[in-house]
């Protein structure tokens, strides 16, 4: 190659890298951290700033192992679609005893996930603390009572309880592949409130349900106004601790000293988030203290059926308060869900509670829900049949 064309090239090599630097030196902050991190992954504890919700060292309630603890052994297909999924963690709990505890692909019992949006519920879980508290007055009071600025247009119709069932209108696109969708700017960016607050409301509140992320964040941001603290704080004092947690937990942040990710990020272990599978069996009760009344507790594990569904055609059936209500073999199934496979199940007519962890959920839709949900429970009543 002659000399004088190398140099051309090296020239137009050059412009192109330095123009690929200036493009992507004009996007904006969450943008930039997206492509460096590119997709959500499980272990991104190190990735963002955090705060802790610290355990009781001194007050530690341990799952004690059930007779036949690890005695059944996984079917070759079931543990093939285990793997398949890229699950790390499997427990399968009953009558308060861990039946069966598996770990996979490295991972441990000490070992923390993102729970994505199973967050939520725990959101939900702390929004009827501060009501029965008398913190929040009611859940119909406009988000306005707490949030004076979100009252601009279809804003100031919005209440509490729209958020709490995902009826608030909130202008979010609800995309995690697209590098410019609020989604990625919330995960990624380091203003959550502004984000949020500064959003429109483009449909008519509590009509019809439509799963919104910036509807949850919006909720805890009412809630930490309500209570005075911050949503680490709150958990911490009225969740973690009396759920005599094993563990520190984390929840991530938006930027240092900044607000919990609400709609996203809080880090446990496999065993510690099974707590709040027991929480919804025994409708908010913890060992004889009532961390949630009651009549909360029903109403967040049932239907919000005065709302249409999210295509507008029948009655919600499977959505409550912040709370998933999957239908298997004729029951009402409450679970916590987070978009990478996080499923907490609570299975009444068993006493069972049915975790599962992983980095990957299955991309096949029945109705609202993903198939691999019916199948994770399908191996767990196995095990309780046959122990």
């Amino acid at each position: 190659m002659k000399r004088p064309r190398r140099k051309r090239i090296l020239c137009i090599l050059a412009s192109l890298l330095l123009a690929l630097l200036l493009a992507y030196l004009c996007l904006p902050h969450y943008a930039r951290q997206a492509l460096i991190h590119l997709m959500p992954v499980i272990d991104d504890l190190e990735t963002f700033h955090r705060d802790t919700v610290r355990h009781d060292a001194a007050n530690i309630w341990h799952w004690p192992h059930a007779k036949s603890y690890n005695q059944y052994v996984l079917p070759a297909e079931d543990a093939a679609y285990l793997d398949s999924l890229h699950t790390i963690s499997f427990l399968v709990i009953r009558q308060d005893s861990l039946l069966f505890e598996n770990y996979r692909d490295g991972w441990n019992d000490t070992l923390t996930s993102n729970l994505y949006s199973a967050t939520k519920t725990i959101v939900g879980l702390l929004t009827g603390i501060a009501l029965d508290e008398g913190r929040i007055h009611s859940l119909d009071d406009p988000v306005s009572r707490y949030i004076p600025l979100y009252n601009k247009g279809r804003q100031a119709d919005v209440t509490l309880r729209h958020l709490l069932t995902m009826s608030g209108g909130m202008a979010w696109d609800e995309s995690y592949a697209s590098l410019f969708s609020v989604t990625t700017h919330g995960y990624y960016g380091d203003d959550l409130y502004e984000l949020v607050t500064g959003l429109d409301v483009v449909d008519e509140p509590g009509v019809q349900y439509s799963y919104r992320s910036g509807e949850t964040q919006l909720l805890a941001f009412a809630l930490e106004a309500a209570t005075g603290q911050t949503l680490s704080q709150y958990a911490e004092e009225k969740l973690w601790k009396p759920m005599q947690a094993e563990r520190d937990a984390y929840w991530l942040l938006d930027k240092k000293d900044g607000d919990e990710k609400a709609f996203c990020c809080f880090h446990t272990t496999a065993r510690d988030v099974a707590r709040f599978g027991r929480l919804l069996l025994r409708h908010g009760d913890w060992d004889g203290r009532q961390l949630i009344s009651k009549a909360y507790m029903d109403e967040m594990m049932r239907p919000a059926s005065y709302l249409k569904d999210q295509w507008g055609r029948d009655s919600l059936s499977y959505y409550g308060l912040q709370t998933w209500i999957y239908p298997y073999r004729g029951e009402a199934i409450p679970c916590l869900r987070g978009m990478l496979g996080q499923y907490i199940f609570a299975i009444p007519s068993r006493d069972a509670i049915v975790v599962r962890l992983g980095r990957k959920r299955h991309d096949v839709y029945k109705g609202p829900f993903t198939i691999d949900m019916r199948r994770y429970l399908d191996i767990a009543m196995k095990m309780l049949d046959v122990h």
